[in-house]
């Protein structure tokens, strides 16, 4: 753990884009009634905590710890409760579609991939309405969303030679295709040892331990283990992982890593992470010269990840 420490604390997580989009996001996330003085308190802290945060530090980091001073200031934060039951129901009911789908494609695994990769849209986080119409169609036309091409090749050849597969889940909804992805990678892949990461906590739409038992994770006979990763920051971010899923992480021959927010905290880490989430946001999207809601695939070690 003290390589991927220090491995990551020579990024510079903290970029503009970063800082502004925060601000704009929460510099006005206070109750409508309550007072001036506390409004401008509060806009006055989220400012520090921006001004203050070291540039190796992610904004999912700045994130969590804006939202501690909301519940501190104003005695709670967004519930998504409900709307991740929602999400999580709405895509358990079309499981049975989705799968025959991949049964039937010319390349299951890429379906199967491309899938998992649209339901990452359900970012509330990110995206400041989920459109469900929306979603539906991306489903519907998730064949179209491309990967890259050597990634894919140099992915199923590590999976073919691994014996351990990590896999980092991101959003709820999105949790039900993952399960989909990890039940046919264990079927093509029979000698692995799979295990996975939720968010040891709620944070945004982020899926926990309450997802992954809602969408059937927990009980999956392929799956050696469900973990929480011990906080409530978007992501997976290394310097307050809980020893169970550091464990997990340094034990895994590859990692697969779903979302743009484990892509935002683990990038760089050293470890063999591939990276599969939808380009949210216009940093990325420029990062990697694409549109925005393009799909992602790349690991760790690809000179893209430099920037």
């Amino acid at each position: 753990m003290e390589e991927i420490l220090r491995r990551i604390e020579h990024v510079q997580h903290l970029v503009p884009e970063c800082i502004n989009c925060a601000f704009n996001k929460y510099s006005g996330k206070y109750p409508e009634d309550a007072p001036r003085e506390q409004q401008i308190e509060y806009m006055q802290r989220v400012m520090t905590l921006l001004a203050q945060a070291e540039i190796s530090t992610a904004i999912p980091v700045i994130i969590r710890d804006i939202d501690n001073l909301r519940i501190e200031m104003f005695g709670s934060t967004d519930d998504y409760s409900e709307i991740k039951k929602h999400f999580n129901e709405m895509l358990l009911e079309q499981m049975d579609s989705f799968r025959e789908r991949i049964r039937e494609a010319a390349d299951p695994l890429k379906l199967a991939m491309q899938l998992a990769l649209v339901g990452n849209y359900i970012d509330f986080g990110v995206v400041a309405h989920v459109d469900e119409a929306f979603l539906n169609q991306l489903l519907a036309e998730a064949e179209g969303k491309s990967l890259d091409q050597d990634t894919y090749i140099r992915l199923k050849n590590d999976l073919a030679d691994a014996g351990k597969l990590v896999y980092v889940t991101d959003n709820c909804g999105e949790i039900v295709m993952d399960r989909l992805l990890i039940e046919l990678i264990s079927s093509m892949y029979p000698q692995l040892t799979i295990s996975v990461v939720v968010r040891g906590m709620d944070t945004m739409n982020d899926a926990t331990m309450e997802d992954a038992d809602q969408v059937g994770l927990t009980s999956m006979d392929q799956i050696e283990r469900v973990v929480g990763n011990g906080n409530n920051i978007m992501g997976t971010w290394f310097p307050e992982i809980s020893e169970e899923a550091a464990d997990e992480l340094r034990s895994a021959d590859l990692v697969i890593a779903k979302g743009q927010a484990n892509f935002e905290t683990m990038r760089r880490c050293g470890l063999n992470v591939y990276y599969l989430f939808l380009c949210k946001c216009d940093l990325y999207a420029n990062m990697f010269g694409v549109p925005k809601l393009s799909g992602m695939l790349i690991n760790d070690s690809d000179p893209r990840n430099q920037g």
